[in-house]
């Protein structure tokens, strides 16, 4: 038997939304190519779309994780650490 208190904070909680989970499975196929180190060009290629395709699932995902233009950030770097906070086992 659990103490009924235990089990209404478990309740209660609120899972933190993963902002990875907003990304549709192609925003997170171009992100897992840009985790591995792949340029727009390589992504296109790879995909076999356009670059501008690439950049506009790249604006988007940038968009969904809450990541602003800020010259004090890279953008691209703070999305792939997210991504790889979001994967199981992950310790980054």
């Amino acid at each position: 038997m659990v103490d009924p208190t235990i089990v209404a904070q478990l309740l209660g909680r609120r899972r933190r939304a993963d902002p990875i989970e907003w990304l549709t499975p192609r925003e997170r196929e171009v992100l897992g190519l840009v985790a591995e180190g792949f340029s727009n060009k390589a992504i296109a290629a790879h995909l076999v779309v356009t670059e501008r395709t690439v950049e506009a699932h790249i604006t988007q995902t940038f968009t969904k994780l809450g990541l602003t233009d800020d010259p004090a950030s890279h953008r691209r770097v703070l999305a792939v650490l997210a991504f790889l906070r979001a994967q199981p086992n992950s310790r980054a």
